[in-house]
This record gives structure tokens, sequence and C-alpha cells, in this order.
């Protein structure tokens, strides 16, 4: 492929004519594609409908202290299905909070106990005036939703190879009392698929903070969601606050919305010292129960740490075909070609590419028009600002392979437009 950056106008004009002519063709396909969420496909719920079978009006469905799971009771989750998690994650079954189907309700859940309650002593975050919470990015774009809900500031804070950019956050957080928290997806970032290196990790664990009740949001969404067998490796935070003494940093969300139904499946929280006592109090207060029923039908189908990784090896075989033809587009396409860059993740649900700036909402624009919805550029930033307009998240988990590969061919004929587009208006 040309270098546009490079071409002379009169060859850049001749390619963009070329290109409009193939653009057109994909429009008169009239193509209905979504790739703007990570959400499973078809294909992969339905390496879970037997867990449907599991539980009916002949089944035992007491816990294993005989208390009715059919009835109210044990808001924090059965004892079962907390050694479940704990053994998957490392993390001691006393830690845990078990909660209904969305990880995402337990983290608005708990921003809201410390706006309106507070935490180590001090004020409710909502009574402290304008509070400020760091966001790395590109990051999720439901974190900074529930920071702008709740009217924080958000502080953007550089994603790199190994993590956020600590630098930063240490020196913000060491001299700002009104800075609350920070959002972290630390294995497999949505979008970029960056896993937080060891020394990330620890300095975490380690932060001095001006402020008393200052909280790590951890979401580790994609703790066993890997592309490739020998996948990253996340060390343990709360190990990690525990050596430093700084237990009551880290608020950590697991679930299995992307294992089985992401509808209606398990949502996990741990938590130390004060947290847990709050929250656990928080909780029994919102609820007499959430759904024990589908907790018990997820240990029973789930059952162990082998079961679950083997059942994650078919989630595997779907997914890595799919994120395999983005990357071989992409570098089939633009290989040594300065006008994008891309992520290749060993895990996660996305795959991030970066177009010259000032091209991606164009982008994604052409695209939409031609049929196929991806997320909006801008979203992996606060305030939906991305300042170099460049970065867009491709979610390929939901179309089939054929649907995928139109989508992509026409991705790269978008992007190639774009910035053709861009560089014409720049010699104006």
């Amino acid at each position: 492929m040309e270098n546009y950056l490079s071409a002379s106008e009169s060859r850049l004009k001749e390619i963009y004519f070329d290109l409009l002519k193939e653009y057109q063709k994909f429009k008169d396909m009239n193509l209905k594609l979504n790739m703007a969420r990570g959400k499973p496909s078809s294909e992969q719920l339905d390496l879970s409908l037997e867990m449907l079978d599991i539980l009916n009006s002949t089944s035992n469905l007491k816990s294993r202290d005989g208390v009715d799971l059919r009835n109210y009771g044990i808001c924090d989750g059965i004892p079962e299905i907390k050694e479940f998690i704990s053994e998957l994650s490392g993390i001691s079954p006393e830690n845990f909070i078990v909660g209904g189907n969305s990880s995402l309700s337990m983290m608005f859940d708990t921003i809201s106990h410390f706006m309106i309650k507070g935490g180590e002593g001090c004020k409710p975050w909502a009574s402290q005036g304008k509070i400020k919470f760091l966001c790395p990015a590109p990051g999720y774009d439901r974190h900074f939703a529930i920071s702008e809900y709740f009217g924080m500031e958000m502080i953007t804070i550089p994603m790199t190879k190994t993590g956020p950019d600590m630098d930063l956050v240490e020196k913000l957080v060491q001299n700002d009392e009104k800075i609350k928290g920070i959002w972290c997806v630390p294995k497999y970032s949505n979008p970029q698929g960056i896993t937080y290196s060891d020394k990330t990790v620890k300095r975490l664990a380690n932060l001095k903070t001006a402020a008393k009740d200052f909280k790590i949001i951890w979401d580790n969404a994609y703790f066993i969601h890997d592309l490739k067998d020998n996948g990253d490796n996340l060390l343990n935070i709360m190990e990690e606050c525990k050596k430093s003494g700084t237990e009551n940093l880290p608020i950590i969300f697991f679930s299995t919305s992307k294992i089985t139904f992401p509808g209606a499946g398990v949502a996990f929280m741990a938590c130390a010292g004060e947290n847990l006592t709050a929250l656990k109090k928080m909780y029994a207060t919102k609820t007499v129960g959430f759904d024990k029923l589908n907790q018990l039908r997820h240990l029973r189908f789930l059952k162990d740490k082998e079961t679950i990784l083997n059942h994650m090896k078919k989630h595997q075989a779907i997914l890595k075909p799919k994120f395999d033809l983005i990357i071989n587009t992409l570098e089939s396409e633009f290989s040594g070609n300065p006008i994008i860059k891309w992520e290749n993740p060993n895990g996660g649900y996305f795959v991030s590419v970066e177009t010259y700036p000032h091209c991606a909402k164009k982008v994604v624009e052409l695209c939409k028009d031609a049929g196929v919805v991806l997320t909006s550029a801008g979203a992996t930033y606060p305030y939906k600002n991305d300042p170099n307009d460049s970065n867009i998240r491709l979610a390929p988990t939901y179309p089939s392979k054929d649907e995928l590969k139109l989508a992509m061919q026409l991705f790269c004929i978008c992007v190639k437009i774009a910035v053709i587009e861009k560089r014409l208006n720049n010699n104006k």
C-alpha cells in the first residue's frame, strides 16, 4: 500500500476516486452490521444452554449447609460460590460479596455508597465539593458515564504498554485530596487489551494519597478471557495491598457476564477492612437476598476451576479466529503504513485502533453510512473527548466471521478515504 503521507496530491486524488467507487459498492449492499459493543455471539451463548436444565422442580435447592435457596436470606452470597470465585481469583472467600447479574451495577452501588455515606471517617464525597476521579484512557465508556452521572471531574490518565501512566498518577494523588479514586480494567483493558505489569500493580498498591478515602475500582472483567493458550498473568492486587497495609484501597469486581449469559450471570465484589463492613451493610439494607438459585445454577454448571477454564477454551475457539481476521486484515492493508496503528491483544473483547489524527469520527461516520455501526469515536475518553480524534474500538465478538470480513473490508476503505480527505484538505 502506498504511503498516503508522502504521495503527491494528484496521486492522492486518483486513489481517492477509486476508493469512493469501492465504498459505493458497499453502500449498495444495504448492510446492517453492529460492532458497537462487546457482546457475545449466539454461538457463545449456546455454550451455556445446558445450564438452564440443571435446576428443575425435582432438584435439590438447598445449600451445602441446608439453607433453602428459594427463600429470602444470605444477601452476600452462598458460601459455595464464594469458594468457587476464590479458587479462580486467589482472593479469600470471606472477602467476597456476591451480587445480581451485573458487576457494573455493583460498581454504581459502590460509588453511590461513598457519595452518600463516605468512608475511612471522612465526609461523604457528595459533601466534599467537586471531587475528581482518575480515568485511564483509552478506557471503558461506562466507567466514565458513572463518574459523569455523579458530577465528578474526570482527569484523563494516558495508558502505556504497562497500564496507566503511574508517574502522573502518583504525582496527582499525592497533592490533591479531591481525587478520590481511579478506574482500572487491569487485565486485557477495554479497549486496548493491555494487562497491567507487576510493577504497575505494586505501585498502585503502594499509592500515597492525599485523600484518606481514595479507592481503586478494579474492574477485572476479563480475568479468564484469554485468546491464546499463553495468556497474560495479572498480579493479585489484594495480596500486594496486604503486604503494604493498604487493604482499604482496592474494590475488585468480577462477573460471569461473558462466561455464561450477560443478562443472567453472577457478579462478584471483593474488598477488605472498612470497605467490606460498610458495603455488606449497604447491601443488607438494599436487599434481602440476590438470586441464589442463579448462583446455585452457575455453581453446578461451572463446578470448579478446571471446568470453567475448559469452558473458556470453547469461547476461545470461537473468538480467536475473529480476532485473527481483524489483525490479519489490518496487517494486509496497512502493514508498515503510518496512517494507522493497532493493538494485538492476548485476550479480552476488543481491538483498539489509532487512526491518523483527526480522522476517527470521519471513519465511524463513513462506516455507519454504509451500514456498519462502530463504537462512537471519542467514547473511550472522558466526556467523549478524544483530543486527537484517533481512537476507534473494534468489537469483533458479535458478528459472524462472514459479516466481520465484510465489515473489516469496509473499515479499511473508510480509513483510507478519511485519511486522504484529511491530507487533501490540509494541502488547501
